[in-house]
C-alpha cells in the first residue's frame, strides 16, 4: 500500500484522540481547511477524504498522485481502521466525504445514529468469500465445524446469504440482506463465531471457516480466486462501494471533481490491473 505525507493514519491511540475531537465538533464548530463555512465549503482548501486503508485510500492516492492536480483538485486521504469513525467524521465536518462503505450498511448506521451521509458516486466492489486454512472444499465443511461472520447487520446478513447460496444453511423464507443468526431455519449442524468484520481474518486459525469482506482478505493476503472456497459474485452485486459526503454537500465542486476522476477510464485500468485476482472490480454503472 503506497503512503505519503499528507495521508494520516488513524490507529491505537490518535483514534481515541479523532473520537473525542468528533464529539467536539459535532456542534458545527469544526475548523478543519475543508469544512462548510457559512453553508459553502471553501474551494480553494483541499478535499478531505476518510477511506479505509485497502483499497480505499490505495484508489485515493492513485488519484492524488496521478490525476488530481490536473483537475485542478486538492486530496488528502485520512485513513481509518473501523466503519464507525468516517461517517461520524463526515457528519461532524471533520473531514468533506468518506469512502469505505455500501448503501446497505449506510443505510443501517444513519437510521442506527441519525447521520445523514448520502452516497455520491459507486467505485468498486468487495466481493465477500468464505475463506479457510483447514479445510479444501465446502465437501468439508460439516457438521460441528464452526464458522466466523461478521457481526454487523449488513455484512452479516450478507455472509449468511453467500453461505445459503451455497447450500450451507437454510435461512426462513422472506429473509433478506439483513438476515440475523436467528433467521437461519437449518443450520446442518454448523456453529457459528459471530466476531468484528476486522478482526474476521485473524480468527482463521481458531475456527473451520469465515466469510471476510474483500477489503479485509487483501489485507490478510487472501485471494478470492487462489484461496476463497466460495465467493460472492459480482455481477448484479448491490454491494457497490461509494464516495460519500453529508448530506447537502453534493454539489461541492471539489467533490464532483473526485467524482469524475473516480469513475474514469484511469482509475478504472488502476483497479483492475492491481486487482488482477477479482478481490477489486469497478463498479461505474452499478446498481446501488
Amino acid at each position: 500500500m503506497r503512503k505519503n505525507s499528507q495521508n494520516l493514519k488513524l490507529t491505537g491511540a490518535f483514534a481515541a484522540v479523532t473520537a473525542l475531537a468528533l464529539g467536539l465538533t459535532a456542534c458545527g464548530t469544526a475548523s478543519d481547511p475543508g469544512a462548510s463555512k457559512g453553508g459553502k465549503a471553501d474551494e480553494s482548501q483541499p478535499l478531505v477524504v476518510a477511506a479505509s486503508p485497502t483499497p480505499h485510500a490505495d484508489i485515493l492516492t492513485y488519484v492524488k498522485d496521478n490525476l488530481a492536480d490536473k483537475a485542478g483538485l486538492k486530496l488528502e486521504v485520512k485513513e481509518f481502521t473501523d466503519y464507525v469513525l468516517p461517517n461520524k467524521a463526515t457528519q461532524s465536518g471533520q473531514v468533506d466525504a468518506n469512502y469505505f462503505q455500501h448503501k446497505p450498511y449506510l443505510d443501517d448506521f444513519n437510521k442506527k445514529n441519525g447521520t445523514t451521509i448520502v452516497p455520491v458516486v459507486d467505485v468498486h466492489l468487495e466481493p465477500l468469500g468464505l475463506y479457510s486454512k483447514k479445510l479444501k472444499s465446502l465437501a468439508d465443511l460439516k457438521p460441528g465445524k464452526t464458522v466466523a461472520v461478521p457481526n454487523d447487520t449488513t455484512n452479516g446478513g450478507r455472509a449468511l446469504k453467500l453461505l445459503a447460496d451455497n447450500g450451507l444453511i437454510t435461512l426462513k423464507d422472506g429473509v433478506g440482506a439483513n438476515g440475523k443468526l436467528s433467521d437461519i431455519k437449518d443450520k446442518k449442524g454448523l456453529e457459528f463465531k459471530e466476531l468484528e468484520a476486522a478482526t474476521v481474518p485473524r480468527a482463521l486459525n481458531d475456527v473451520d471457516a469465515a466469510v471476510i469482506n474483500g477489503n479485509y482478505a487483501i489485507e490478510a493476503k487472501l485471494s478470492p480466486s487462489k484461496d476463497a472456497l466460495a465467493v460472492e459474485k459480482a455481477e448484479g452485486n448491490p454491494y457497490a462501494n461509494f464516495l460519500a459526503v453529508k448530506k447537502g454537500n453534493e454539489k461541492d465542486a471539489r467533490v464532483q471533481k473526485l467524482v469524475k476522476l473516480l469513475n474514469s477510464p484511469e482509475v478504472k485500468k488502476y483497479i483492475e490491473d492491481t486487482y488482477k485476482d477479482g478481490s477489486i472490480v469497478p463498479a461505474f454503472g452499478a446498481a446501488k
